[in-house]
């Protein structure tokens, strides 16, 4: 398969689902953190690629998706060890963002967003740990999902960090969302909300937000109440400020990457690209006593958005605060965007709980979503709130 995206690490692999099935038709890019019985998963490094064997089956994840119908084509570029948001790989070069070609794709499921995007794939699956679904969604205005947190098995999968780590994936419509999400989704649980009951708009989120974006989303959320029939009211993600939820969340993923990684490191001393070594080298000096605190205010985020979100109602926010970086803007700038966007995404990385985004809106005609966040197992009445929202977001006047 040609690869004229620079989306694929691995473009010609090619398994046939089952001839029958619900996905029957429909083909399915998977980022290169996936198990493929025969094949080395790289995880976006050389070094990791010759220091690990052959898979000896598929993840579950895929299996799942070949045993409904669907058709693999291609196996797709992730950001190193997936330790980033931004879409550019030292050794492989950026994807290119179909929806916006002078802007970078975002990470780490940039090449899963990319294949989407340019329709090189119906749908794909990506990633999804500090924001490697949701953001990528948003630069390439891709409909995006990350499900509640162990919702879906990650087994055969590359870890980063397994209390944040989701299987996510991407597709044009929210049709073909929700088709895999059929697949991949167990039932809900009985006690799971079955309908929308509120809007919350979360201020502390949209005070993060470049003054332009906030602009654009008045439309968006008048759109919302009307399709809804209700009405927004204030709230906020979290309970303390949003620099501070990040950075439990940076403290606890690097944490758990330490202990994932860290030895594989220290004897491998594999080559990363600029910004990862700093962010590898921060992951293996991180003290023992910087985890409990982070761990408090985990608890502390977790209660706080779990009881906004009970009974059905939906956080609706941006999915980042500003268009994406272009992809010629130095490391430093990607890096304080990387920083700013988590402050938007680690809330539900936090709690646990399920995030779509939709196409929204174009600011300098880059794309940036809309986020829909919900309470825990509450992932099928999501993706049905997603494409009732979609609906609305059409009829706005361009």
């Amino acid at each position: 398969m040609s690869d004229a995206l620079n989306a694929f690490i691995d473009p010609d692999v090619l398994i046939d689902g089952a001839p029958h099935g619900p996905l029957a038709g429909l083909s399915v890019a998977v980022k290169d953190l996936y198990a493929i019985a025969g094949r080395v998963t790289g995880a976006g490094n050389p070094d990791w690629k010759r220091t690990h064997a052959p898979e000896t089956r598929n993840a579950p994840a895929v299996q799942r998706l070949l045993d409904a119908g669907a058709t693999v084509r291609g196996v797709t570029h992730t950001d190193e060890l997936a330790f980033s948001l931004n879409g550019r790989n030292h050794h492989y070069g950026t994807p290119i963002n179909a929806a916006a070609p002078d802007r970078v794709p975002g990470g780490s499921s940039n090449g899963s967003a990319s294949a989407v995007a340019g329709g090189a794939v119906d749908v794909a699956l990506g990633t999804d740990t500090g924001g490697s679904v949701r953001v990528p969604a948003s630069h390439c205005a891709l409909f995006g999902i990350r499900p509640t947190h162990g919702r879906i098995s990650t087994e055969g999968l590359v870890p980063l960090a397994p209390s944040f780590d989701t299987v996510g994936w991407f597709a044009r419509n929210p049709a073909h969302l929700a088709a895999l999400g059929d697949i991949l989704l167990p039932p809900d649980a009985t006690d799971a909300p079955t309908s929308v009951t509120g809007l919350m708009v979360p201020e502390d989120a949209f005070a993060e937000c470049d003054p332009e974006l906030r602009e654009a989303f008045v439309p968006v959320l008048a759109a919302l109440e009307t399709a809804f029939g209700l009405t927004a009211r204030g709230g906020t993600l979290a309970p303390l400020p949003l620099a501070e939820a990040f950075e439990a969340t940076r403290t606890l993923t690097m944490a758990e990457l330490k202990r994932g990684h860290g030895d594989w490191i220290r004897n491998t001393n594999p080559t990363f690209g600029p910004g990862l070594v700093q962010r590898f080298q921060a992951a293996l000096d991180l003290p023992d006593e910087a985890v409990p605190p982070a761990n408090a205010v985990r608890v502390r985020v977790t209660e706080h958005l779990r009881a906004a979100l009970a009974g059905g109602v939906l956080a609706v926010l941006p999915t980042v605060p500003a268009p994406p970086p272009r992809r010629d803007d130095p490391d430093a700038v990607l890096e304080a965007y990387r920083f700013r966007a988590q402050r938007l995404t680690c809330p539900a990385g936090l709690a646990g709980v399920p995030q779509i985004n939709i196409p929204a809106v174009r600011i300098g005609g880059a794309p940036v979503g809309l986020a829909l966040v919900a309470s825990p197992g509450a992932d099928r009445l999501l993706l049905a709130a997603a494409a009732k929202a979609a609906k609305a977001l059409s009829a706005i006047p361009a």
